[in-house]
């Protein structure tokens, strides 16, 4: 008998019905003529709690830092165990198995922790299923691999899982303590990426509050050429005086003298150089999971979560792919599917997509379709089953049109135009004048309507004209502008944040090397990474802006940056990725892991912690802890919170310590 084992219910019930029948649904599986599926709920088995691995543990001890297990246990949770019991009883009967978890890190281990804690050693095959649409799951069944292809991804889940673990449960009871010492009454949970995602957002804020505003100049003047006019913005010099460590011109003074000088020159403008270079803009490509989110925030100020939530919905319609894809780019033998794909859409009733549609060029190659890029999964697109998408709800609908939009845009032309760049020279000062023309507007007509560029030199035609040409210096303006502070994250731009880490780490030479990194986080956690920091109050959504709660601050403040910075995460991301490729070993990764928590558990008990309460006494023996008023077998007194390092006490009189 072939067993199935997928990633839930609803997956297991699309793949019975593209397997020969008759189907029979029992208890927890479903029979068919191609064999039985059963399914998981996610994580079927978890990790078990420090004091599951010793009844010590159950009380939180600085001096039993770090718990390193020698070898890691797993537990059936105990809302799944009835139907861990069905799966065990299925796999004892099963003369094959095939492996279907969702194609990523997380869904290759889901199904295998299942199979080596019921010490399977039944021949496992991989199905592979980006869309859950009859021609999908049938193109994935005729191309099963073996399971032991996917040995390294597997490690990789392992490494990610073992390292939250390591760090989640001895550095919250580390630094905990160390809060709880200095007398603070907190918990303070920990984790690998949410810790420095918190901190992205504590930094900024302190980054708004401390700026400054400050004015500044541009210099802009009107030059009239033979061919036509325009506007060419100031170039200060280098030695330019009167200039902000950014470059910005910012005495008055100064530019007032700078104003005069221009105007009283009586020469011509001179051309020094024109040079007009065709650009190219390649299409959109089409979206990952977490490109999804920003843009559905942007577009519609729908939250991460919510979009992971339409998305999976559309996903269990059948009308589009995969959804926790971190990958931008598609198959190339998908390109075939396109005349289906696009048919459908302008078959859709819905205008914009029927007009987009039947101007899209099937024949046209997008950078997209590149087998190269592709991992377990590719980008989220259409599938060929047609949408009712005035049916659907707005979330979805919305959501919907933007994948389509993306799809839709590989088929038409490349963006051209022409980019010039004019330097002009007037009283020996210099000004720079951009502008552009449009040759082929190609997949921006898609995208034609949704923002209104600024007006500024960059999109402006400038008239024909050639290095050696004078024009007439017809005036000039300075135009004061004052700095603005940096603005606060909103859900979407936080997880671009966490998407584009490279630019957030602390060490300058880390940011050369992390570009290609995929972020810290997932696709899939990313959303409930943020949404976790709102429910436990260390972070506020207002107006759709984040702020830090007074529980951020402190925590974040007593941490080293070790943990604050994503410079760490980021690295073991790579590692990560290097795992899924074989270069890297996941016992070496957990020695690294356990030197680092090491480190750190060592910190915590180094580390100075204020505490910011007037009324806190500190305790007179060890300078370091405040005292708390405790019960003990003779009554009430004052104990210090570093006990048992601390063993310092005062008699209580009256509710205060009595220091003698």
């Amino acid at each position: 008998m072939r067993l199935f084992i997928a990633e839930k219910p609803s997956m297991a019930a699309e793949l019975a019905k593209c397997l020969p029948g008759p189907l029979f649904r029992k208890d927890g599986y479903i029979e068919t003529g191609g064999g039985v599926v059963t399914w998981v709920f996610g994580h079927i088995l978890r990790q078990a709690e420090p004091g599951e691995y010793d009844e010590k543990y159950k009380k939180w001890r600085a001096a039993d830092l770090p718990i390193i297990p020698t070898e890691w246990k797993l537990l059936v949770a105990d809302s799944c165990m009835k139907q861990f019991m069905i799966i065990k009883t299925l796999i004892a009967k099963a003369s094959e198995i095939v492996h279907a978890g969702d194609p990523d890190r997380e869904g290759q281990l889901l199904v295998d922790e299942v199979l080596h804690y019921t010490q399977n050693e039944k021949p496992v095959m991989r199905i592979l299923v980006n869309a859950l649409d009859e021609k999908s799951i049938k193109k994935a069944l005729s191309d099963l691999r073996n399971n032991k292809d996917f040995y390294n991804l597997n490690q990789s889940a392992l490494a990610r899982s073992r390292a939250d673990w390591l760090v989640g449960m001895n550095l919250s009871r580390a630094f905990t303590l160390a809060a709880q010492s200095a007398g603070h009454e907190v918990t303070l949970p920990i984790g690998r990426v949410k810790t420095p995602t918190l901190a992205l957002v504590v930094r900024r804020e302190r980054e708004i509050k401390e700026f400054k505003n400050a004015d500044y100049y541009l210099i802009r003047a009107d030059i009239k050429h033979e061919n036509g006019s325009f506007k060419a913005l100031w170039k200060p010099q280098e030695e330019q005086q009167g200039r902000d460590s950014e470059g910005r011109l910012i005495d008055p003074l100064i530019a007032k003298a700078l104003i005069k000088k221009l105007e009283d020159s009586k020469e011509q403008a001179l051309v020094v150089s024109c040079d007009t270079n065709e650009k190219k803009e390649p299409q959109r490509l089409p979206f990952s999971l977490s490109a999804l989110q920003v843009m559905a925030g942007k577009k519609h100020g729908y939250d991460p979560q919510a979009v992971l939530t339409g998305a999976q919905a559309l996903y269990e319609k059948k009308l589009t792919s995969y959804p926790r894809s971190d990958c931008d780019f598609l198959p190339e033998s998908q390109q075939a599917d396109a005349a289906v794909i696009l048919a459908n859409l302008s078959g859709s009733q819905h205008s914009d997509l029927i007009k987009w549609s039947e101007k899209a060029d099937i024949s046209i190659k997008s950078r997209a379709w590149n087998d190269k890029k592709i991992t377990a999964h590719h980008a989220i697109i259409p599938t060929e089953v047609p949408c009712k998408i005035n049916a659907l709800p707005e979330v979805e609908r919305n959501l919907y049109l933007l994948i389509a939009q993306a799809y839709i845009a590989q088929f038409y032309p490349v963006h051209v135009y022409n980019q010039t760049r004019a330097e002009i020279e007037h009283a020996d000062e210099t000004f720079i004048a951009n502008g552009r023309v449009i040759v082929t507007m190609g997949w921006k007509e898609l995208y034609g309507g949704e923002s209104k560029e600024d007006e500024d030199e960059d999109n402006k035609t400038l008239p024909a004209m050639k290095k050696g040409d004078t024009a007439e210096f017809i005036g000039v303006t300075a135009e004061k502008k004052t700095t603005k502070p940096p603005i606060r994250f909103t859900s979407s731009t936080l997880l671009q944040a966490m998407k584009e880490i490279h630019k957030y780490v602390k060490n300058p030479e880390l940011k050369k090397h992390l570009k290609d990194v995929s972020g810290i986080g997932t696709e899939a956690t990313r959303a409930s990474i943020i949404k976790e920091l709102t429910v436990r109050s260390f972070i506020e959504e207002k107006k759709k802006y984040l702020y830090p709660t007074e529980a951020a601050y402190l925590l974040i403040d007593t941490l080293p940056e070790e943990l604050t910075y994503p410079d760490s995460t980021a690295i073991w991301e790579i590692i990560f990725n290097r795992m899924v490729d074989g270069k890297a070993e996941l016992n070496s990764f957990i020695d690294q892991q356990t030197n680092f928590i090491t480190t750190l558990c060592q910190k915590a008990k180094e580390i100075p912690i204020k505490n910011y309460d007037s009324n806190a006494k500190l305790c007179p023996r060890c300078k370091k802890g405040v005292l708390k008023l405790r019960n003990g077998k003779n009554g009430a007194f004052w104990g210090c919170t570093r006990f048992p390092e601390c063993r310092g006490t005062c008699n209580d009189k009256d509710g205060q310590p009595e220091f003698g």
